[in-house]
């Protein structure tokens, strides 16, 4: 009893720093946005990430089996990796556009999405706890965008191709997790991410200006630097946390990373005023950012029923 007592709060350790790191994260990237273009920072966080993982798995000779890279797995591994290069990509063009707190709530979609694409291609079925979770985060959806829904639906200016943007990352994000599914049977997740992070650095660098780092001042540098940080360690703390505690209960407290970038903005704007201004967000978007994460959380909690 008291074995599980420990991983049960060692889990839940591990599941609040990934939602703690992935909430601060936009806020850091918006102020790498300010000099790097989004492919080039994707490419910085995949190569850094890339090369962490490879070592870590030299290290305990656990590289990925060429016997697992088959012709039967190839064309999944290919889907895998560029959903998640899209996913990347396509979520720092959007975050260009809007505030941390907008592209965070919308990015919630990608789970919501993750358990529609189960439905069609596995035959899953919505239980009523996630069909319930389902409609509160879209409602929550809903009332963050209130007095937004006008300007989305009546012109396709920069704050409408920002959000349609982040919807299409995490639609890109559920093709990515879908196809992973099938290949965790073959490799492992550190193994398979290795694969996926290597593909992303190949496909990205001729796209990529490498040279912009020379322009970046001490903090843009800094926030470059944690990006890339916290690709590997949000990652390894929200993988060990899967290994010792259960994947609905991880994922309801992932769900509430949208709060920590609400956070994380308040501090950013008192912090550094001269990058940061106030979100002008009113009373019905913050009550709907919440429902957003309540809906996520009833979602995961119902996967588990």
């Amino acid at each position: 009893m008291q074995t599980v007592q420990v991983r049960h709060w060692y889990g839940f350790g591990l599941s609040l720093l990934t939602a703690v790191l992935w909430g601060m994260l936009p806020v850091f990237l918006k102020l790498c946005l300010e000099v790097m273009d989004a492919i080039t920072i994707t490419w910085y966080r995949f190569t850094l990430a890339a090369l962490f993982v490879g070592w870590l798995l030299h290290r305990t000779k656990a590289l990925p089996p060429l016997r697992a890279i088959s012709r039967s797995n190839n064309m999944l591994i290919a889907m895998a990796a560029i959903g998640l290069i899209a996913n990347y990509v396509l979520y720092l063009q959007g975050l260009h556009y809007l505030n941390p707190e907008t592209a965070q709530v919308l990015i919630q979609l990608a789970p919501f999405l993750l358990m529609v694409g189960g439905i069609i291609i596995y035959k899953e079925r919505f239980n009523r706890y996630e069909t319930f979770g389902a409609l509160v985060l879209l409602a929550g959806l809903l009332l963050f965008f209130n007095d937004r829904l006008a300007l989305l639906f009546s012109s396709l200016g920069q704050y409408t191709l920002g959000v349609l943007m982040v919807i299409v990352a995490a639609i890109t994000w559920a093709a990515y997790a879908l196809s992973q599914k099938h290949l965790l049977k073959a490799l492992t997740a550190k193994q398979l991410t290795l694969l996926l992070y290597c593909a992303g650095c190949i496909v990205l660098l001729p796209f990529s200006n490498l040279n912009t780092v020379l322009n970046m001042n001490t903090l843009q540098l800094a926030a470059l630097i944690f990006c890339c940080a916290n690709t590997v360690v949000a990652y390894g703390a929200f993988t060990e946390a899967l290994h010792v505690w259960h994947a609905s209960k991880v994922s309801a407290v992932i769900a509430l990373a949208p709060l920590f970038t609400f956070l994380s903005m308040e501090a950013a704007v008192r912090i550094w005023p001269s990058h940061f201004v106030p979100s002008d967000l009113d009373q019905w978007a913050y009550i709907g950012a919440g429902l957003v994460m309540m809906g996520s959380m009833l979602a995961a909690a119902g996967k588990a029923k």
